[in-house]
């Protein structure tokens, strides 16, 4: 079904969320000089992190791509200072909604748990003359699934960030220039077993079809305000990739007019019955 397959791929999207697994390393005058760089390596991230929580939102231009297929590109903004919240325009041929908008892009909302699409007016069915599509995170990924991905607790930069704090196992790869800002590129991997929340929603059969069994990698390049500039993270067959444009002082995102929006969260739910 074209509607459920589309808004997963959102919000999955919108979830990309990130823990930090902890390795050890041999040697001990090698052990030595890697605890004393990452002890700096970690107050630089543990400044990151409150500075990003702080301010509470950003302008972003994602893009996530699977395996081979074409990238899934969003722009746009994303706020966790008062539950996570996004307001983007998502490239629609590549989210295979053409069906349903016949712009090149489709804006996007993400507001009080569910997805909002803008779509073209339908002749019938839930969506006849309506100019938004509605589907609650619950119908995506279930109860558990849905608490996941919403509040503070997980689809954020700031979230993301703060699973940094259970790294050890951290890279510092020196300067580099990003977005015509000087950084410092930081990396970090996680195993599977360490992936938290992606498992309410997914489970362990879907955790592994995604990752492949393996873990993810959490590439991240800080500016000279310890704010994030890019963060790239692989998982299994998927990257997704942020770039942050400015922090702060974006507008508040709100749900449209329920006059306005056709709700297909029943119909989501009985497909995901449907099938099992």
């Amino acid at each position: 079904m074209k509607l459920k397959y589309t808004a997963a791929w959102v919000g999955f999207t919108a979830a990309a969320t990130v823990a930090v697994s902890a390795c050890g390393s041999g040697g001990v005058k090698t052990a030595a000089s890697a605890v004393d760089g990452a002890d700096k390596i970690m107050a630089a991230l543990s400044r990151a992190t409150d500075r990003t929580d702080q301010l509470g939102s950003a302008k972003v231009r994602m893009s996530t791509v699977i395996g081979a297929g074409a990238p899934v590109t969003m722009n746009g903004t994303f706020s966790w200072g008062d539950g996570l919240a996004m307001d983007v325009l998502m490239d629609t041929k590549s989210a295979k909604m053409e069906a349903l908008q016949h712009s090149s892009t489709i804006r996007t909302l993400f507001v009080d748990g569910a997805y909002y699409y803008d779509v073209d007016p339908q002749a019938s069915g839930p969506l006849k003359g309506k100019q938004w599509m509605k589907i609650d995170a619950s119908a995506l990924f279930g109860d558990k699934g849905a608490q996941a991905f919403s509040g503070n607790s997980a689809g954020n930069p700031a979230a993301t960030l703060k699973y940094l704090k259970y790294a050890k196992d951290v890279k510092d790869f020196g300067t580099e220039t990003v977005d015509g800002q000087r950084t410092t590129h930081y990396q970090a991997v996680v195993d599977q077993a360490q992936m938290g929340k992606f498992k309410d929603a997914y489970g362990s059969d879907g955790m592994t079809a995604m990752t492949g069994g393996g873990s993810m990698t959490m590439n991240l390049w800080l500016n000279a305000k310890d704010l994030p500039v890019r963060l790239k993270e692989r998982i299994g067959k998927m990257t997704v990739t942020m770039d942050f444009e400015k922090f702060g002082a974006t507008a508040p995102v709100k749900a449209p007019p329920s006059a306005q929006t056709g709700d297909l969260t029943q119909v989501i739910e009985d497909y995901r019955k449907k099938q099992g």
